[in-house]
């Protein structure tokens, strides 16, 4: 490549994966550099590493792989070994085969002829990021959640970290929602949960027009990998230990109260519940609440369709 210099400064890259069956969105926002030369400019690929291989790690990766400006250079999974990511990711029960090649060579993952570096470290801080040349790391495990969790990534190299369930103590941002409220400085991000995603777009858009005075939510939520294929125990939830395949159960979701960490306004104004559904993909909420301002039906769907017709919220409401 010929001699380049940055041209500005680094802008803000934002994609939005679905992840499913969980249904979660995951948003990475990450940067990209313009490099111009009296003949080029350039644009450089934005390099991820994912942690953890399971169900949001790998549509992570599908999703990645469609989309196309991002480059995945590096999975870590220390209880899956190589030729078993191989059948996990070609073969998927709920979204179907990959439509794609997937072989090994010489230690390493081949997607589409492209290299993916894999670890199999169970201490997060172990993982040589900067060697695989992963920049930006999608923390999908659901175990690493607090900043100082996931900030064990940075002692490998990475340079910001994603956590794709919901944290503690680390910045929360939703889609079409509160991305503005992001600093070019924060390491650590989460990205909330699915619920949240899909709870927060539309309390933000009746807030702004109508101003919520409290509110229920209810979700209807497909089955997940910690419910139990047949009745067994649980002793901290006993509900929760019915066979998914076989009951709806009542369940707790943190969704209400995420909504108030991304919008400040709705701070203790939302409560919940989750009724987990035999379903394998899809979930859905439902949002009653009082408003302070007057409104027809006729209104609250005219404002709806028209935040989902506007450059925040298209492609993600509606």
């Amino acid at each position: 490549m010929p001699q380049c210099e940055l041209s500005g400064n680094p802008r803000p890259f934002l994609v939005l994966y679905l992840s499913s069956p969980r249904n979660s969105s995951l948003f990475l926002f990450f940067t990209y550099k313009t490099y111009t030369h009296p003949q080029n400019t350039y644009i450089t690929m934005v390099k991820v590493g994912i942690n953890g291989f399971g169900r949001i790690g790998r549509i992570v990766l599908r999703n990645a792989i469609e989309h196309g400006d991002l480059e995945v250079v590096a999975v870590n999974d220390p209880f899956i070994d190589l030729a078993y990511m191989v059948y996990m990711f070609k073969y998927d029960s709920t979204h179907g085969r990959f439509k794609g090649t997937v072989e090994t060579k010489e230690g390493k993952l081949y997607i589409n002829g492209k290299a993916i570096t894999v670890f199999g470290e169970r201490d997060p801080a172990n993982i040589k990021w900067a060697d695989a040349g992963a920049e930006y790391i999608v923390e999908a495990t659901g175990v690493f959640t607090t900043s100082e969790a996931a900030g064990v990534h940075l002692k490998g190299g990475a340079k910001k970290v994603v956590i794709s369930a919901p944290s503690a103590d680390a910045p929360m941002f939703v889609c079409g929602v509160n991305l503005e409220a992001y600093k070019p400085e924060y390491k650590i991000i989460s990205n909330a949960s699915c619920t949240t995603n899909c709870l927060a777009p539309l309390a933000k858009v009746i807030n702004d027009n109508f101003t919520i005075v409290e509110g229920l939510m209810t979700t209807v939520h497909a089955t997940t990998a910690t419910q139990k294929t047949v009745d067994g125990p649980s002793h901290k939830d006993w509900r929760g230990g019915r066979g998914a395949a076989a009951n709806i159960i009542p369940s707790s979701t943190g969704a209400a109260k995420a909504v108030g960490k991304v919008i400040p306004s709705l701070n203790g104004k939302l409560t919940g519940m989750a009724f987990r559904v035999p379903t394998a993909d899809v979930s859905v909420v439902d949002l009653v609440c009082r408003i302070e301002k007057g409104a027809s039906y006729a209104d609250i769907k005219a404002v709806i369709k028209k935040a989902s017709e506007s450059p925040e919220l298209k492609g993600i409401l509606g």
